[in-house]
Parts: C-alpha cells; structure tokens; sequence
C-alpha cells in the first residue's frame, strides 16, 4: 500500500514536471531567441536602459498585486467548492484592479512634477504583468495545468513575432521592446480567457467574501516585503552596475544575465511542481524522507544543467551574440553559479508556504537584502561586475544557510554524502571554463562531467532516467 503510494506520488510529480518543463523551456527558448536579436538590433544603452524599466517592473509587482496571484493559487488549491472558489477569484480581480487604478492615479501625479522617459510605457507592462500573472497562477490554481502552460507560450510566441515586427522591420528600438512585450501579454490574456472563461464564470462583484479577505491578506501581505526584499536583492545589481559602470555595461551585464534564464528556468519549473506536491504531501507519514529525496535530486539535475549547458553556450556564444556584446562570455560561469544557488533558495521558499506561515520567511529575505545592498556597495567600485556577481553569491549562500537552519520546524532534511559530488565537480568546472581555450576541449569536458554525474547519480533516479530513455527510443523505433 506504502509503496504504491510513493510510486504514485513520483509518478504525480513526474508528470506535472513534463508539464511545467514543456511550457517553460518552450517559452525559454523564445526568450533565448530574443537575446541575439536585441544584441543585433538593439544599442547597447538603450537595451540597458529597458533593462532597467524592465526590473523596475517587478519591483513594483508584489505592490500592485499584493502578491494576489500566489495567494489565489494556494487557497483555490485547497477547494473544489464553486462557491469557495467565485469568493478567492472575486476577491483576488476586485482587488488588483483597485491597486492598478490607484497606480495610475499616482503615476499621473508624479509626472506632472518628474516627467521619466517611458515612464507610462513602465506602467502598462507592469499592468498587464500584473493582470496576466494573475490569470496564469489562477488557470493553475483550478486544476488547468495544460492552460496555464498556453498562458506563457502564447504570451512568448508573441513576443517573439511582435518583436520582429516592432525591432526589425520597423526598427523602433527601446520602444519596440515595450510593445512587443506590452501587446503580446494582452494577446495571451484575451485568447486564455476567450477558451477558459476563468473570469466570466467566477468573478461576481455581489458574492459574499466573508472572512475570506481576512484570511487571504494575511498570507499575501507578509508576502509583499518578502517579495520586494527578494527582487532587491535579484534586481539591484543593475542599479549598481549603471551607477558605477554606465548604461552600456549594464547592456552587457544584461545580456550575460539572460544566459542564465535556463538554470532559473529549470528552478522555476521545478518551483511549479514542487510548490503543488509539496502543499499536497506536507501532512504525509514520510514528509521528510520525501522532501530529502526530492532536494538530493533537485541539486543533481541543477549541477548537470550548469556545466552541459555553460560549457555549450561557451563553444557557442561566437554565433548567436553580437559583436558588441562578446566580452559578456567571461561573466557567464560564475553568473550561472550565482543563479543555480538562487535555484536552491527556491527549495526553502515552500515549507512557509505550506504551513501558511509566510510572516516567518521575512526576517531571512531582509537580512539577505541588507547584505546584498552593503556589499554592492563595496565590491562594485573594486571589482566592477564581479563584485555584483560576488554579491550575489554571498548572498545566497547566507540565504540558504538561513533557511536551511530555520525550517527544521517545519521538517528535517537528510542532506546525502554522495550529493557533494556534483557540488565538488560544479565548482571545478570554473578552471577549465576559464583556463582553456579549445572547443573541443571544452566538449570533451561535458561527455566527461555527464559520465561522471551518472555513475554517482543516485540508483532511483538512475533507474527512472534509463526507462524514460528507453520508453523514448522506443518510440522513435515505432515511428
């Protein structure tokens, strides 16, 4: 009985992370695309300075949306009550749509007195993120998985023709940029809600809320300086790197950055389905026996995905990056290592979650700022971006460490001897990167480290990874 539990389970999250990893890396490689068109198109200043606006936008996100959207998909999670549901939706719509008309009424204020370039061009992406974002996390919340992929695939393919359109052929630069980014959301939210009808079937202006706001505000409103902490310290490097570097090093840095978007995007996958299973098996007799596994494992895959693909990208960056934008290559490693340990941060955001106790996660995320911010100060002026990239590092280090110490109320992890392995082999990884030159080299480095990682994989997920390429040869045998 045990055992066919836990072989459900595995299955259950195996096939949420098909479903996650299709969507993601779909729009990932979109995303990927759009790096050496803006490199190409693009001047180095202006795709800096719509860098820049870009993360402004997230930073103002948790306020505008109260953090609604992940407040939406925890509570819709624990209901199938239609009632029950129409109440969080409700509540969730009428709320934003406050905010967002108070942003507007502030933004029309300020410019009248500090008029900014773009500055309403800023205020409708972040509109229509906020909308869109809210959307996404509610089409997941109701059990739609395959909808909520569509959301970011229409949304990514949009970019990417819009883009071409508004960047290429009519060469409208920075402002392209925006209105591709602006009319593709609005393009996903219309054709989602056209097939879903999420809002016309669930939003009701006279529904009774009851204690619901109550309850929802005070797992979202905690949220809100996590959030702000978190993406200051995501966020804020490329405030330092233009205060101290200039708008045309924040366009390399930028670029370098994008490069890590895999790793972060193989972390948020995993973020969507371990956010789902781990709500769902907080309460289970082997709560830490499978939460420990899922870890181990999580850090096998992060640390193949690092070297496979950073040691690829450096055979590669010759072909699909600007001329203007090459000397981004020698950030790229330790960018990408400083990315993979925000991926493991990304474990410990759930337990809060879990036992909706997010107040608890704001003391670790502040202090993490607080370094972040004082140590761009002091490393930025000596070691330019690698002073931001060490920043980083630092950062998340003390994050994890944090984190690690302060969830054992919620559950003890069992970290496995054999898991330093790829950690060991991970950071080694940097002397051949940087030392060596010869490409083939590096593609013998990448066979080598894969045989490696597999030998010390542990037997369980050897074994799954052996049928899923034996079920996939087969396939391709049949067609």
């Amino acid at each position: 009985m045990i055992e066919a539990k836990q072989d459900s389970r595995k299955k259950k999250f195996i096939k949420d992370f098909g479903i996650y990893a299709i969507g993601n890396l779909g729009s990932k490689l979109i995303t990927f695309l759009m790096v050496p068109l803006y490199t190409y198109f693009v001047e180095r200043s202006d795709y800096g300075y719509f860098d820049l606006c870009f993360q402004v936008c997230l930073l103002m996100f948790p306020i505008i949306t109260l953090q609604l959207r992940d407040g939406a998909f925890r509570f819709l999670l624990d209901t199938q009550d239609k009632t029950e549901r129409t109440r969080i939706i409700t509540f969730a719509y009428r709320t934003l749509g406050t905010t967002i008309i108070s942003a507007i009424a502030l933004a029309l204020c300020f410019s009248m007195f500090y008029p900014i370039n773009y500055m309403w061009s800023t205020l409708a992406l972040l509109v229509v993120m906020a909308i869109y974002e809210l959307l996404a996390q509610v089409t997941r919340g109701l059990g739609n998985n395959k909808a909520f992929i569509a959301v970011g695939l229409i949304a990514s393919v949009g970019i990417l023709l819009l883009s071409l359109v508004f960047v290429v052929w009519l060469r409208m630069g920075i402002m392209g940029i925006f209105l591709a980014n602006i009319l593709a959301r609005v393009i996903s939210i219309a054709v989602v809600e056209f097939k879903m009808k999420t809002f016309s079937q669930f939003f009701n202006l006279k529904a009774d809320l009851k204690e619901l706001p109550k309850q929802m505000l005070k797992f979202c409103l905690p949220l809100i300086p996590v959030a702000l902490c978190w993406l200051l310290t995501t966020t804020s490097d490329r405030f330092f790197v233009k205060h101290y570097l200039g708008l045309e090093m924040n366009g390399i840095y930028a670029v370098a950055v994008r490069f890590g978007g895999l790793i972060h995007t193989l972390s948020n996958i995993f973020l969507q389905t371990w956010q789902e299973n781990a709500i769902q098996q907080y309460n289970s007799h082997d709560r830490d026996d499978f939460f420990s596994k899922v870890f181990n494992y999580y850090i096998y895959v992060l640390s193949f995905t690092l070297i496979a693909f950073t040691f690829t990208l450096k055979i590669c960056y010759g072909w699909i990056v600007g001329a203007d934008y090459q000397e981004s290559l020698e950030y790229i490693y330790l960018i990408n290592l400083s990315t993979l340990l925000f991926a493991v941060t990304v474990y410990f955001e759930l337990p809060y979650q879990c036992a909706k106790d997010t107040k608890r996660a704001i003391p670790s995320i502040i202090l993490t700022a607080a370094v972040n911010i004082t140590f761009n100060f002091i490393l930025t002026p000596l070691l330019h971006i690698y002073g931001v990239i060490l920043t980083a590092i630092i950062s998340y280090l003390l994050l994890i460490i944090y984190r690690w110490i302060d969830t054992r109320r919620y559950f003890t992890l069992h970290f496995q001897h054999k898991t330093l392995i790829p950690l060991v082999l991970m950071l080694v990884s940097a002397i051949p990167f940087y030392l060596n030159d010869n490409h083939f080299i590096d593609a013998l480095y990448i066979i080598l480290s894969i045989v490696i990682l597999f030998m010390f994989t542990p037997k369980e997920l050897q074994a799954s990874i052996i049928n899923r390429f034996k079920m996939l040869t087969a396939k391709i045998s049949n067609n």
